[in-house]
């Protein structure tokens, strides 16, 4: 027995199957503009409308960089319990008003319940009419409902 599950080791780990390879590190972040990536790096909180814009009730924006890449994940959810929404990727470019985040976006629950989007890509978050947040400027992105997702500074 021992000598089949070790021949079945050597013969996984031969064609790559049980191995997974490292995935590449991110390029460094572009910083074009060091006031923007300090308003970044201090987020307050991220909101999908859907679920609250309330300030007492925003979700939670973790920064943190690795090997000069920056890195934001994100998460609000439903002051009820249903409805959540999460963002998580790299910051591959932050300019005066604009940042550029290659990642994945997660929408559950909200605003109906079995509702599930989620896609990865290149998203662009702006600062619009002297707002005080980055939104999303992908609205209708998954099923044809506007999703205002905001990141504030």
């Amino acid at each position: 027995m021992k000598r089949v599950a070790a021949a079945l080791i050597m013969a996984l780990f031969a064609t790559g199957a049980a191995a997974s390879s490292p995935e590449p590190p991110a390029a460094p972040t572009q910083v074009q503009d060091r006031p923007a990536l300090e308003r970044l790096l201090g987020a307050s909180g991220m909101t999908l409308q859907w679920l609250s814009w309330t300030s007492s009730e925003r979700g939670h924006v973790d920064l943190s960089w690795q090997d000069n890449a920056l890195f934001l994940k994100g998460e609000q959810r439903g002051t009820d319990g249903t409805g959540r929404v999460s963002v998580n990727g790299h910051v591959v470019r932050i300019s005066a008003d604009e940042f550029i985040l290659n990642g994945t976006i997660i929408i559950e629950d909200t605003p109906d319940a079995g509702r599930r989007c989620e896609k990865s890509g290149e998203w662009r978050f702006a600062v619009t009419q002297n707002r005080k947040y980055w939104r999303l400027r992908q609205f209708e992105w998954c099923d044809y409902l506007t999703d205002y997702i905001d990141i504030y500074f």
